[in-house]
């Protein structure tokens, strides 16, 4: 499908609307919709969109629907729990060895299952001011177990490259800050942006600068986003990847490898596939534990092992991350005969992607 590049981000409900991408019916709910969670698409993203398909991948991701208004049980606004690790205004250290490092509340595309949807958008302040970014500089450089500094927000690489430069200088300049790390959807959502001046300031002597790239569906990346994430792959910054699990966007065996394939194509190696969080509004995106297991146990064999990102949850109340894929070793009572023997070892049950059950070590 070839579309029109549009020339701005659409931004209100009624510019969904007159491009197709939302009936308009649906408007007056998704007004509603607009003025408590962020609305933004790029013209990237939005050239994706098929708005003949009423289950296009991408539309699922970006456009609004009156769903968000309905809060579920257990939902919450802080759904992974940072404010309880929040020390001081821009930092979570919830990690002994790491931080995030919440510099700015805006992105280029705002994610309709974003976890953070409550701290970005209409009436939340774009960044963090100067004192309050001092002092978290501060904070940083007082605390010399924090091995690794993870930006975040909103997307950091929505910052300018000269204030990248000069907040990636100052976290290097503290001795005990070894790894640097952007979590950011930009690569795929406005890839012009990933522009030679942003890989060159993301460059610094004195600590490894890391990059997270946010993508669920394999569409995402394009052209234009695969020559976006070799500009920082061929300036020696490494890659890792994250996505979400969503319904009706990555949740069957077809589209899940398609996305990992694509990842590890742009050479970037993929990392975390979180399960949905219980963030207000989200329900309808929300897949099963049991399904992401399914789906996770399918992926091995199927795919390269280059392939298989960790399948991870956020506990909620900020308990932290915790790997919820599919076990595949279960253990096996030993007989009396063989408990007997000094050099007998305990027999597992070992599961394969298909389901099967294999005895380890073998029956001999």
């Amino acid at each position: 499908m070839t579309k029109t590049i549009l020339a701005r981000t659409l931004r209100e409900p009624a510019e969904l609307v007159a491009e197709g991408l939302a009936p308009a019916s649906a408007l007056p709910a998704l007004e509603r919709v607009a003025a408590r969670y962020a609305v933004a698409i790029t013209p990237d993203l939005a050239g994706l969109i098929d708005p003949t398909d009423p289950d296009d991948p991408i539309a699922r991701q970006f456009v609004p629907t009156s769903a968000e208004l309905e809060a579920q049980p257990g939902e919450n606004a802080d759904p992974i729990g940072d404010h309880p690790y929040s020390p001081v205004a821009g930092i979570v250290h919830r990690y002994p060895d790491r931080v995030l490092f919440k510099l700015i509340h805006v992105c280029a595309v705002y994610c309709r299952f974003c976890f953070r949807r409550e701290m970005v958008g209409p009436g939340k302040d774009n960044a963090l001011s100067e004192s309050a970014y001092r002092t978290a500089i501060d904070y940083i450089r007082t605390h010399g177990e924090i091995w690794e500094v993870i930006l975040t927000g909103g997307d950091p690489l929505m910052l300018s490259p000269r204030r990248m430069s000069e907040i990636m200088a100052d976290l290097a300049a503290i001795d005990h800050v070894k790894i640097i790390r952007l979590h950011t959807r930009v690569p795929v959502a406005e890839p012009a942006r990933v522009s030679a001046e942003m890989v060159a300031a993301l460059k610094v002597a004195g600590a490894a600068t890391w990059v997270a790239v946010h993508a669920n569906h394999a569409r995402e990346l394009t052209g234009p986003a695969r020559a976006a994430c070799a500009r920082l792959v061929d300036a020696g910054i490494p890659l890792v990847s994250q996505s979400v699990l969503l319904r009706g966007v990555n949740d069957d065996i077809a589209a899940l490898s398609d996305l990992m394939r694509a990842f590890v194509e742009c050479r970037i190696k993929p990392y975390y596939l979180h399960h949905g969080d219980l963030a207000p509004g989200t329900a309808h995106l929300r897949t099963t534990l049991a399904q992401g297991q399914d789906l996770m146990r399918q992926l091995r064999g199927r795919v390269s092992g280059l392939c298989q990102p960790d399948y991870v949850i956020d506990i909620p109340g900020g308990a932290g991350k915790s790997p919820v894929g599919p076990n595949y070793v279960l253990a096996v009572q030993n007989t009396a005969d063989e408990a007997r023997e000094a050099e007998s070892e305990t027999r597992y049950r070992i599961v394969d992607y298909c389901g099967d059950v294999h005895l380890y070590p073998p029956e001999t």
